[in-house]
């Protein structure tokens, strides 16, 4: 039999939370290896231990949404789900990843070593241990059937420009499918949940501890992490990556300096196209899956309405979507026991 093929997509921030509690003792308690690796870089500079945050009897903010404990917390579930992909029978064609997911995605794809990647990902969610800078607000910018609005897309402008005329600074900060993220200065953002109308009883939030990622208000935490985190990292990638702009990363013809650069400069301070790299990863690539690797299954809404209002599936609607997954799941989240043992 021929082998599946796949493209893997890993999680941003945010993904693990109160139901991902003891992921890692439930799923990858065959991974302690990985795990103390992460454990002992973090021993070294008094950080707790992921293995006892992951197996708390309570969820705790205090502890488990801080960026140096959470972002470690993802990278160890998502990187270890990525180990358990039956490679015999999946074909993985390219990794990409939705914002912290970028990082995780070059650890898949071989362009950082889990010791390295666990160096650049414990460095960059420990930032702003002391000081969040700015933070993010989600609204969706398609109707109630996943289908893109311009009306809505073009109010979420409007408001944007009359905040910034006003002095404040807003930003796209990251294409999510149907949704978007706009980050800026805490008061900026205090205004714009105020302009923009409410939606579907839950929309426009603020997301929890989150800082202003991927806009200019994060250019000085992009140069200090270029002095922090060095070139020599990184290498070539073993498996083509597809970036927040949409640009593949191919085997044997990636200048690591320029992956290096991209990674630690425009990835951090610009804005992060994931909805062009899902366009990408179905027109280039061509899957038979889409693997969404844990933890959390909130992504598996923003891919979908990706493809939807890219039109890169025979699917028109939010509906259209269920039907196919029912029928022949082609959005594969990890995290959800069903789908993952198709790919185990």
């Amino acid at each position: 039999m021929s082998k599946k093929t796949a493209v893997v997509i890993c999680p941003g921030r945010g993904t693990y939370n109160k139901t991902e509690l003891g992921y890692l003792h439930q799923l990858h308690s065959n991974k302690k290896k990985f795990i103390e690796s992460i454990d002992k870089y973090r021993s070294k500079i008094d950080q707790p231990s992921i293995w006892d945050l992951d197996g708390r009897s309570e969820y705790s903010t205090k502890e488990h949404i801080p960026g140096e404990n959470s972002a470690a917390l993802i990278y160890a579930c998502s990187y270890s789900d990525y180990l358990d992909i039956d490679q015999n029978q999946i074909e993985i064609l390219a990794v990409t990843g939705n914002s912290m997911g970028w990082y995780l995605a070059c650890v898949c794809a071989g362009a950082l070593s889990p010791d390295n990647g666990t160096h650049v990902i414990n460095t960059m969610g420990s930032q702003m241990r002391d000081h969040i800078i700015g933070g993010q607000v989600i609204y969706p910018e398609v109707d109630e059937n996943w289908i893109y609005s311009d009306e809505i897309s073009k109010l979420i402008d409007e408001k944007m420009a009359q905040i910034n005329s006003e002095g404040e600074e807003v930003f796209n900060s990251i294409f999510l499918g149907g949704l978007r993220i706009i980050g800026g200065t805490d008061k900026g953002l205090r205004q714009l949940l105020k302009e923009l109308p409410p939606r579907e009883g839950r929309y426009p939030f603020k997301l929890m501890g989150n800082a202003a990622f991927h806009t200019p208000l994060l250019t000085e935490t992009s140069l200090k992490a270029k002095q922090t985190l060095k070139a020599d990292l990184f290498q070539t990638p073993s498996i083509p990556l597809i970036d927040g702009r949409g640009k593949i990363w191919m085997p044997y013809s990636t200048n690591v300096e320029s992956l290096w650069d991209y990674t630690l400069g425009h990835q951090v301070d610009q804005t992060y196209n994931f909805t062009k790299a899902i366009e990408v990863a179905v027109k280039e690539f061509a899957p038979d899956y889409l693997i969404i690797t844990g933890p959390g299954m909130t992504l598996g809404g923003a891919v979908a309405q990706a493809l939807i209002n890219q039109k890169l599936k025979p699917i028109s609607c939010k509906e259209d979507f269920k039907q196919l997954q029912a029928r022949s799941p082609y959005i594969i989240s990890m995290a959800e026991p069903e789908q993952r043992k198709l790919v185990l």
